[in-house]
């Protein structure tokens, strides 16, 4: 009888694009709770639907959640939005991701029913309203450092700020536009900042909504011209307003893009209300 002996995994270090995991789809989600049920609904969040409705899933392997007090809320940008309508809406954001190759097992086969079947045994929330809820494909991303930390473990990291930025390129496509911001303008925003890595998004389903959710699920994710992008930094956002402002202006001088938002934002303390009195 052949014996044959186990492939063991190389020893050696790799580097970003070593490792077969890859993230391939993002869902994200902004939503503002309603007046008086803030507590509530991040308690609900937290505890059932951010596992129920979503970790648990077949092929999503990390998930985030941020909130955006009432001093990030008034740092956005600019003062009127397609995205938040007002602009302050949406003082909780949550961002998931799929593993490459697999959306289809994910949010077509899973994620709908799954909602549905939550909301049909009482597992839902209708104390909230969805500012801005859709799945959007990896594009690329761009890193401060040599050897960073890969985009597949940022939801794991716990970095301490985050901006969101919705692009509409001026022309061409979204994906075009972050090859044009990766050559031209990311290195400069990236050097010398607390910013490690920008990730770049464009909507997995241009132009169309999301599906059979049983809720309104807020503005679109937009057309084959838009772009996502998520800024991470090693500490809260407020120190970098400046420097991402002066990113945002000089792109649109440029002509490449025009900004829809831009919104940072503080990650949630796990197992606590912690700023729920503060939105």
């Amino acid at each position: 009888m052949e014996v044959r002996t186990q492939v063991e995994y190389p020893l050696e270090v790799g580097g970003i694009d070593d490792y077969p995991v890859k993230v391939g789809s993002m869902l994200l989600t902004l939503v503002e709770p309603n007046k008086g049920f803030a507590r509530a609904y991040n308690r609900w969040y937290e505890r059932d639907h951010f596992y129920g409705g979503c970790m648990v899933g077949p092929w999503l392997f990390a998930g985030s959640r941020w909130v955006a007090t009432r001093g990030l809320k008034d740092l956005r940008w600019p003062a009127e939005s397609p995205i938040a309508r007002p602009t302050e809406s949406g003082s909780y954001l949550a961002v998931y991701w799929v593993e490459e190759g697999h959306h289809r097992e994910h949010f077509g086969e899973w994620s709908i029913r799954q909602v549905r079947d939550l909301y049909a045994h009482g597992r839902g929330f209708n104390e909230r309203t969805h500012v801005h809820t859709s799945t959007f494909t990896y594009a690329g991303s761009c890193y401060r450092d040599e050897d960073p930390v890969p985009v597949e473990l940022a939801l794991d990291h716990r970095y301490g700020g985050l901006f969101v930025l919705w692009w509409d390129a001026a022309e061409g496509t979204g994906t075009e536009l972050h090859t044009q911001l990766t050559s031209e303008h990311l290195p400069g925003l990236l050097d010398g900042s607390t910013i490690e890595t920008v990730s770049s998004w464009v909507p997995s389903a241009p132009g169309r909504s999301m599906g059979d959710a049983p809720m309104d699920l807020g503005s679109p994710a937009g057309d084959t011209d838009r772009l996502v992008q998520l800024i991470f930094l090693a500490d809260a956002p407020d120190a970098e307003v400046d420097r991402v402002r002066a990113f945002t202006e000089r792109v649109a001088s440029d002509g490449m893009a025009d900004l829809r938002l831009a919104a940072p934002f503080i990650p949630t303390v796990v197992g606590t209300d912690t700023y729920v009195d503060q939105l």
